[in-house]
């Protein structure tokens, strides 16, 4: 049972047990954005990290640092979107749309659907093909099949158990990757060099954005939205105030997890995988960590990329499914939303692209998507007319702004630099 923390102070109990009271209506509320945060630690996120890592040591620490205080702000303004105004941030678009302009945002949004789940399968089928040594097309049938069990959950148990679970998968990944910095050999010295921003040629731009559509996810802005429309505006009764103050914790405690997990991984490659043969590859930078740091480390390395794989892949089609429903308006079986967004992933790995750069380029699509969520999210939680009282305040609204802008350099930057082949 949730309880109101005014009512408590009512109750005129003693001071203690109106604190301990509160702590428990807050933990109640959390979950949420342990849910969205799965969509930060997806395999696209591993490609890119490890990438990112092997080639350029500690050289692009910053831009994981820079993206999650970005993801921490954009994903609470989702939260609360959804929390005041009780609709998710595509159902508000489709609202105020006309038809065309509906069905054009749609189609970008579709494609950052298909983008991420792309990621998600191709990540897992790499993930059973390391521990079973499975083929990649049908580990991707495989994940796929496994997230649909996955969102089964929560179309029969409730949004709250569908929680418990992704945050266990979430526990599992968190551990999984956080295992090799206690056997690695990672330069602290040079880790803490990485936060000052500054990139070297073409490809660690690619790189960069690859980091950053991997880590700030288009699908996670739609989705948190209507996560918090999901659980709380129709599961419980505690007051507007109170959910924003449990969405704020739940905000930023899930990313901290998240965003430790995303360093590791990159100073796991820096400190494991820089220059050594065949660690552009997520098989062979397992391969290279099994060999340098043990079969357990290894062993842990799969049973994350693998719970990665099918817990991102449930809430992506989660996501895609909030997306058609919200812009369509159109409730779509999520057996055809799993369907539209899988098949392309399928085709890709049964054409034998080479899987670990059809990841990193994935992440690059997303980040080129990221604007087209975040521009909307931004002036919608800045309308009195949409959110009244609980509007951004201007300081927020122009960190927020200044967000919007850096991210669309990057990816202007980013597209200039490939059409010009510049290295």
């Amino acid at each position: 049972m949730n309880v109101d923390s005014s009512a408590v102070a009512r109750t005129g109990g003693h001071g203690r047990k109106k604190r301990d009271r509160k702590k428990i209506s807050t933990l109640a509320l959390l979950g949420p954005a342990f849910v969205a945060a799965i969509a930060y630690v997806d395999p696209g996120n591993v490609a890119a990290n490890l990438t990112a890592g092997a080639e350029y040591g500690y050289l692009l620490v910053w831009v994981l640092v820079a993206a999650n205080l970005i993801a921490v702000l954009v994903q609470y303004l989702s939260s609360k979107l959804g929390l005041v105004s009780g609709r998710s941030l595509p159902g508000i678009l489709g609202e105020r749309l006309r038809r065309r302009s509906r069905l054009a945002y749609w189609g970008q949004a579709e494609i950052v659907a298909i983008a991420t789940d792309l990621a998600e399968v191709i990540g897992g089928a790499i993930a059973l093909k390391i521990l079973f040594d499975l083929p990649l097309l049908l580990g991707g049938v495989i994940v796929g099949v496994v997230s649909l069990l996955l969102l089964s959950i929560q179309s029969t148990r409730g949004q709250r158990p569908f929680e418990f679970v992704i945050i266990a998968f979430l526990a599992i990944i968190a551990i999984g990757f956080l295992a090799g910095l206690f056997v690695g050999d990672v330069d602290w010295g040079q880790a803490a060099g990485g936060i000052v921003p500054r990139l070297e040629g073409t490809n660690s731009v690619v790189l960069a954005a690859s980091m950053l559509g991997a880590t700030v996810m288009p699908h996670a802005i739609y989705l948190h939205s209507a996560l918090s429309v999901d659980r709380h505006r129709r599961e419980t009764t505690a007051s507007t105030g109170q959910l924003l103050r449990a969405s704020r914790w739940d905000v930023v405690a899930s990313l901290v997890v998240a965003g430790s997990v995303n360093i590791a991984m990159l100073l796991l490659a820096a400190a494991s995988l820089r220059g050594q043969a065949g660690t552009d590859t997520i098989e062979g930078a397992h391969a290279v960590v099994t060999a340098n740091l043990g079969e357990i480390v290894g062993l842990f390395f799969g049973i994350g990329l693998l719970a990665s794989g099918l817990a991102s892949s449930a809430v992506g089609s989660y996501a895609g499914a909030s997306i058609m429903q919200g812009l369509l308006r159109v409730n779509i079986p999520i057996v055809w939303q799993r369907a539209v967004t899988m098949i392309p992933a399928l085709i890709i790995l049964g054409l034998g692209v080479d899987p670990t750069w059809a990841l990193v380029l994935s992440q690059v699509v997303l980040s080129l998507g990221i604007p087209f969520a975040m521009i909307p999210l931004v002036r919608l939680t800045s309308s009195r007319k949409v959110m009244g009282e609980f509007a951004n305040a201007r300081w927020i609204t122009s960190i927020a702004v200044v967000a919007s802008a850096l991210i669309i350099v990057l990816n202007v930057v980013l597209v200039v630099l490939l059409a010009l082949g510049v290295d």
